[in-house]
Order: structure tokens, then C-alpha cells, then sequence
């Protein structure tokens, strides 16, 4: 599952981790990658909202802080209750010109699902076209993706990438990984955003390597409609 959590406040304005888990629990994922996370911010109650849902779904977590100040965090998580080890965390470039633009970053694990390896990458990209761009060619480069081998074990790079089929930095993802969406379900693109009335799909899930995706939907529940400004998007997957 890929989620943006937009601070675990829904589009009924109010704060709500508990609700964040019942969406995430309904569905009962193996992985889940967590974006627009709080991490003992004012604004959200000063909790650790990555520690307090994998408290309540039973996992494991990894935190990436996309920035921060002081004690103040911001940014995604990757949970999982399989055993796993970091590979590698960091940010993404972005535009040092406009201050208000908000840093991203990328995380990522390799787990072990039924004696199985599997590399998992989270991310969140920009929401400028040409910072976009910038950050797709990153994962895609040899600081990060560019440096599989052959013989590494399958990756699923998933997240809140603000770019829907038609934009550039999608393409540019596209060329290099499969989309689970195109996989499982051909050309219907389970749109995820807005929430209430979803029309775009910004959300994706990419597949490298000897992993297939075997369905993609996105739960639109009352509650998933509530609780955030996104759906979540969920993929069964096979690997072989």
C-alpha cells in the first residue's frame, strides 16, 4: 500500500492518527509506504505519527525526515512487520531558488517476504514539472536505482509522485519500470486524488525485476473518503 496521509488530517479538517491505521488495517498489507507524515510537530499534537500507526498496526517502521527543524520532522515512512535492513535514505534535489518549496526525499528497504528478497523504495516527489523532472532522473540515476545489478532481488518504488500519466517526470519512471496500474489493469487508472471525488491518478506503484502485480485498487470507503485528502492505493503482487 501507498498512502498519503496529509498529516493524518482528513478532509473533514480534523486530526485523526487512529482513523489513519483503520484505513491502513482494513486492508491488511504486508508493506505499506507513508507520505506527509508529523513527527512531534506543534501543529499535529507534537506525536510521532509514523511511531504511533505502526504501534497500532503491529510493524516495524523507518522514518525519513524529508526536512526538519530542531525537533520538528517531516516527511515518509516505509512499514512492514517482514525482517528487512535499510539500504538507503536521502533527499532529492529540488530548487534551493524558491525557499518555499518543499524538500523531498526517498527511502528504502530490502525485506524478506516467505524466504523471498525484495527491495521496497518510498517516495514523494515535488509538485513543480521541472523539479519533478529533476527527481525522477535521480531515482532513475546511479546515486539510486542506476545501481542494481541484474541479479538484485525485485524492486517495488512506490509513493505519492504528484505526476499523473500524462506528465514528464511519470514518462520518464515509466520507460525504466513497469506500472502496476498498466500491469493489472490495464489503461483504468484507479484515480486516488482527491479523495471525496477522485480524478487524478498521482499516486503509482512502479515494478522492477521478477515481481507482477496481480490487481491494484484503491479502498473508497466512507472512511478512506474521510481520512485523508488521498485514497490509498493497494497492489497484490507475486513474485516469481
Amino acid at each position: 500500500m501507498t498512502y498519503n496521509v496529509h498529516r493524518c488530517v482528513g478532509v473533514d479538517r480534523r486530526l485523526d492518527v487512529g482513523r489513519v491505521a483503520a484505513v491502513i488495517a482494513q486492508q491488511k498489507p504486508d508493506i505499506v509506504a507513508l507520505q506527509e507524515l508529523d513527527v512531534c510537530r506543534p501543529r499535529t499534537g507534537a506525536v510521532d505519527q509514523a511511531h504511533a500507526i505502526a504501534q497500532k498496526l503491529g510493524m516495524h517502521f523507518h522514518f525519513h525526515a524529508a526536512f526538519h527543524v530542531e525537533e520538528e520532522q517531516y516527511g515518509d515512512a516505509l512499514l512492514t512487520a517482514a525482517p528487512h535492513k535499510v539500504i538507503k535514505a536521502g533527499p532529492l534535489p529540488g530548487l534551493p531558488s524558491l525557499r518555499a518549496v518543499e524538500p523531498r526525499g526517498a527511502l528504502w528497504l530490502e525485506l524478506e517476504l516467505d524466504g523471498k528478497r525484495l527491495q521496497v523504495l518510498n517516495t514523494h516527489l515535488g509538485l513543480v514539472p521541472h523539479e519533478q523532472r529533476a527527481q525522477a532522473t535521480a531515482l532513475t540515476g546511479a546515486d539510486w536505482t542506476g545501481s542494481r545489478k541484474r541479479n538484485d532481488p525485485p524492486l517495488i518504488m512506490l509513493g505519492d509522485f504528484n505526476a499523473t500519466p500524462y506528465n514528464q517526470a511519470y514518462r520518464t519512471l515509466a520507460a525504466r519500470f513497469t506500472d502496476a496500474r498498466v500491469q493489472a489493469a490495464g489503461p483504468r487508472r484507479t484515480p486516488t486524488f482527491p479523495s471525496r471525488l477522485p480524478m487524478l491518478a498521482i499516486d503509482h506503484v512502479f515494478l522492477d525485476g521478477k515481481v507482477r502485480a496481480t490487481r491494484v485498487q484503491t479502498p473508497s470507503g466512507p472512511l478512506a473518503r474521510t481520512a485523508s485528502d488521498h485514497l490509498p492505493l493497494v497492489v497484490d503482487f507475486d513474485l516469481h
